[in-house]
């Protein structure tokens, strides 16, 4: 398999990752968002999958996107909104890099949440497919109630930092989401999409997929039977499955 590293920037900040398949000219590519405290190697699986089937797929750690991320940028600053520049940045290089025939969007969690943001703000004309998996709509509410995952504060005062552990995280990432309706952020894409949820997450409430899915023009929505937040073993399969059957349609 053809591997190649892949960069590109945004206000200054290098993002890195890597490319996975043929990069002629003409091919449809996938690009592919870990989520919150992750990087590119948490997704490199489906990047690998999907380039067997054909595709060529980019993967990337978003700035300041973890505590082990290779791209620039500290986690203090790290916000949905950020990671949303840094697709937006991804993708502007990948059309000149690559010249592809089109581009699909694929994102696990916060990466889902935040492929969901932009494919919102490009529309079907630039991004032909998006893919969701177990995408953390949760993180508006979560800061609207003060606890987000490790980090607990108080939403009337949240605090320049809010906390250290597992990663140093900033306020702005609770402020910046605090005011925002997850489903109002992402509604309007009209391309197809994928969207696959566990009913066992305790992260992410496979209820607010459920929401999600009748916001979208046109959507195919699995629930997989016992799976938790990231998939493993059986459910991975499983996902996989799906993933590759709706971009070969």
């Amino acid at each position: 398999m053809n591997i190649t590293d892949f960069s590109c920037k945004r206000d200054g900040l290098v993002i890195r990752g890597h490319i996975f398949g043929d990069q002629t000219e003409g091919r449809r590519v996938v690009i592919i968002s870990h989520g919150f405290l992750g990087n590119e190697k948490t997704v490199r699986g489906y990047a690998e999958l999907l380039a067997k089937q054909g595709f060529t797929a980019v993967t990337f750690d978003f700035n300041g996107g973890g505590p082990i991320s290779r791209s620039d940028g500290k986690t203090e600053n790290m916000t949905v909104l950020t990671e949303r520049e840094d697709l937006f940045a991804v993708i502007h290089e990948v059309r000149h890099q690559l010249q592809p025939e089109s581009v699909d969007l694929m994102g696990c969690s916060q990466g889902g949440f935040v492929s969901a943001l932009a494919a919102k703000h490009l529309g079907i004309r630039e991004i032909r497919r998006l893919v969701l998996f177990y995408p953390a709509l949760c993180i508006p509410d979560d800061a609207r109630r003060g606890q987000m995952q490790t980090y607990h504060f108080d939403p009337e005062h949240i605090p320049d930092i809010l906390g250290r552990l597992p990663m140093k995280l900033g306020g702005a990432y609770a402020r910046s989401v605090i005011q925002m309706d997850p489903y109002e952020a992402i509604s309007g894409y009209e391309g197809p999409v994928l969207l696959v949820h566990g009913d066992k997450d305790n992260i992410v409430d496979v209820q607010y997929s459920r929401r999600a899915k009748e916001i979208y023009h046109s959507c195919d929505y699995y629930e997989i039977n016992g799976a938790g937040h990231g998939f493993t073993g059986k459910a991975n399969e499983t996902a996989g499955n799906l993933l590759v059957a709706f971009l070969e349609r």
